[in-house]
């Protein structure tokens, strides 16, 4: 799939919270020796459109394809770079299978100046291709307008800050506003027995609780499982099984509680993007997803939902009752780049100003730039990721066994399909993968 924070939110959302959620570890790789720029005037990111270089080309590959919004952003955005400037972005769409391609291409040194792609990628994968950007970002006095839970876990990653966020990512619970109030629900659930109340007061005004598509069922229940096991606990079953006997039961209970009370709308876990799609035509009211669910389910339908966003319900006993997801697509530059500086200029002229609130906007997207605003349907997420101490991955701790994931994924689509009468049943299961 496509897309494919220890947060609380202090007013629109509940996503203040955060705490510190589990990472999935580090790199040993370090940053190549003596690659910042020494001069202090010259490691300033250009001010005024008075600095100009003398016809430079600083090429980037980029995970996006022409045509595409973002594509077009970053397109206008390196010509007016250049007229800035003087130095030319040669920019090469790659597409999403960019990643594909990347670590042979690094490693031959292929003419690369700026990586975009996923920003775990950059900090785990292709770190040691990557330029120490400590110093350049400390004279562009970065950390002043940055999300600092991105930048820490990119060092926690590579061992120093090597990506720029380009398109964060937040996740929760998105609901409809307007449903919350047809169903007179006046606050947001902080808790698993709020939320239950929250769900029954929306059937009882007709309205289904909670849509779910089979794409993203293990995010959803990995949610679940992080309230009530924490993320070290899950890659530690993931890897080695054992499953049955633990906290993992009572969430697969808590879910299949849900099903047998009726809060899922009529056809979940539909096909992608049948079930998500129902929120804009009125029939549900809530999903677990990261923000770009808002401008998908507006696009698919027509439709304006008031959204909102509150963080994952805590459970009673649970050993992480405060994460969220949070992720980025990010911005590096190469470790042999001719050009860094330049570069790195290039990267902030896109991720900040007007350049990063037009991509904001038009891609309907959290802005890099926490000094911009997020569009309409993203109220409150700049503010969340502002208050965020360590995200939560995207089902890293059970997804990082390549030899039971895919098989991880289909049972979580069974749970919620109904097919497991009991969370000890439903732990069997995973338990049998590894025998």
């Amino acid at each position: 799939m496509k897309k494919i924070l220890s947060v609380l939110l202090a007013s629109v959302m509940v996503l203040a919270m955060l705490a510190g959620c589990s990472s999935t570890g580090g790199n040993e790789s370090k940053a190549p020796e003596n690659n910042t720029p020494a001069g202090t005037e010259e490691s300033k990111a250009p001010e005024g459109g008075d600095q100009q270089s003398d016809g430079k080309t600083i090429t980037m590959w980029s995970m996006w394809s022409s045509g595409e919004p973002q594509a077009n952003v970053i397109e206008e955005a390196a010509a007016a770079y250049e007229a800035k400037t003087g130095v030319k972005v040669n920019i090469e769409f790659k597409g999403r299978d960019v990643n594909k391609v990347l670590s042979a291409s690094l490693e031959a040194k292929e003419d690369i100046d700026i990586i975009e792609d996923d920003y775990k990628r950059i900090g785990t994968v292709y770190n040691k291709f990557t330029y120490d950007l400590t110093d350049m970002a400390k004279a562009a006095n970065y950390d002043s307008f940055s999300y600092k839970c991105l930048n820490d876990q990119s060092i926690e990653w590579a061992g120093y800050l090597n990506a720029i966020a380009e398109q964060p990512q937040v996740g929760g619970i998105f609901y409809d506003k307007d449903a919350f109030e047809t169903a007179g629900i006046t606050a947001e659930p902080k808790t698993w027995a709020e939320f239950l109340d929250v769900c029954q007061k929306l059937k009882d005004a007709g309205i289904a609780p909670i849509a779910q598509d089979s794409a993203y069922c293990d995010f959803a229940f990995y949610h679940q499982l992080v309230r009530h096991l924490g993320e070290e606990k899950i890659e530690e079953l993931d890897m080695n099984g054992g499953w049955s006997g633990t906290a993992a039961e009572q969430a697969a209970d808590e879910i299949i509680d849900l099903i047998n009370k009726g809060y899922f709308v009529d056809g979940a876990p539909d096909e992608f993007p049948s079930s998500e799609n129902k929120i804009g035509f009125g029939q549900a009211a809530m999903i677990v997803c990261a923000n770009y669910v808002t401008a998908e389910v507006n696009n698919n339908t027509g439709t304006q939902v008031n959204w909102g966003l509150f963080n994952y319900p805590a459970v009673d006993g649970g050993a992480d009752n405060a994460s969220a997801y949070a992720g980025a697509n990010s911005l590096a530059i190469t470790s042999y780049s001719e050009n860094p500086q330049e570069a790195f200029d290039f990267i902030i002229f896109l991720t900040t100003g007007e350049w990063d609130q037009k991509m904001a906007d038009t891609a309907a997207q959290i802005p890099a730039d926490s000094r911009n605003k997020a569009p309409a349907v993203l109220n409150g997420t700049v503010e969340t990721l502002l208050a965020a101490d360590k995200p939560m991955t995207w089902c890293a701790g059970i997804s990082a066994n390549a030899d039971v994931k895919d098989a991880i994924k289909s049972l979580c689509v069974e749970l919620f399909e109904g097919k497991y009468a009991t969370g000890a049943d439903f732990c069997a299961a995973l338990d049998a993968l590894y025998k």
